[in-house]
């Protein structure tokens, strides 16, 4: 078989898996937020790229179709996705992608890659360093040649389920959530952030291994990191003090540290991350 015909076959079973699997994030639908990301690019749409298809991604529609001189009815048809420009063309898993790739597809990409725990630094269309470092990650994580080029097997592999953690933990903060899991603006948030008055306590998750106890740059401030079993690990950011060290033994409910607003943050809270392999998952699903 030419290499021709097999990445034709391959495509076509690719889009197949596109067609019949549920988008990611549940509801939420990669086209959708691709198409959010060619309204902002166009100042259009000022809410978060989530993938949900709402009346402020159809106003936004309908305002881009009245400036166009196309019939304004809030749906992103053929007309108005060639209207758009490059953010309209191409979409996922119509050709492979690779850096310097720009369009519809990479902007659905980005989305799809975000909820599989590999968030890029922005929701932008552009197959940038930072979406090529989320896209061999992933594939490295998905047992892939990480070679940055998403074909049909990287696009397939996308289509499976998204990682959730496998082990139960405990609240570290006993406090409501402010930002939760998944989309906030133009990016994506890998955790859940418990807003909780400064100096509260923070306890560990589960039984694990202290790994990281100190100021980390990135915007964390003050991190302990824990490793459990399966591969699972939290994090504990923005602390505004430690009580832990790197190498300590520590079960569910130890004390590691305070809550703070170090680094990153625009007020005391707990941002709390779980990682599956390197995979960020939404701690909720193993919380009780």
């Amino acid at each position: 078989m030419s290499f021709r015909r097999h990445w034709l076959v391959a495509l076509a079973l690719a889009l197949a898996v596109l067609a019949s699997a549920p988008a990611a994030g549940a509801s939420r639908d990669a086209g959708v937020a691709a198409l959010q990301v060619a309204l902002t690019a166009r100042g259009l749409y000022a809410g978060s790229v989530d993938g949900l298809d709402g009346p402020a991604t159809a106003s936004a529609v309908a305002r881009f179709q009245q400036r166009k001189g196309l019939r304004p009815d809030g749906i992103a048809g053929p007309a108005t996705r060639h209207a758009l420009g490059r953010y309209g063309r191409h979409l996922l898993g119509s050709r492979p992608l690779v850096r310097g790739s720009t369009g519809w597809d990479v902007a659905a990409l980005q989305f799809v890659l975000a909820w599989h725990g590999f968030p890029s630094a922005s929701f932008d269309g552009r197959l940038g360093v930072h979406t090529l470092r989320a896209l061999k990650h992933f594939q490295r994580w998905a047992g892939l040649t990480p070679d940055g080029v998403a074909g049909p097997t990287t696009l397939a592999a996308l289509r499976r389920p998204a990682p959730t953690c496998p082990i139960p933990l405990t609240w570290p903060v006993q406090a409501p959530i402010g930002d939760g899991f998944g989309p906030r603006g133009d990016r994506f948030h890998a955790g859940i952030d418990l807003e909780a008055p400064l100096g509260t306590a923070v306890s560990a998750a589960a039984a694990g291994r202290v790994t990281w106890a100190g100021w980390i740059a990135g915007g964390w401030g003050n991190l302990v990191v824990i490793a459990h079993s399966d591969g699972i690990r939290t994090m504990y950011a923005h602390l505004s003090s430690i009580a832990t060290r790197v190498g300590a033994r520590v079960a569910a409910g130890t004390v590691i540290g305070e809550v703070g607003e170090s680094g990153n943050a625009t007020g005391p809270h707990l941002h709390f991350e779980v990682r599956v392999r390197g995979a960020a998952v939404d701690p909720r699903g193993a919380l009780p």
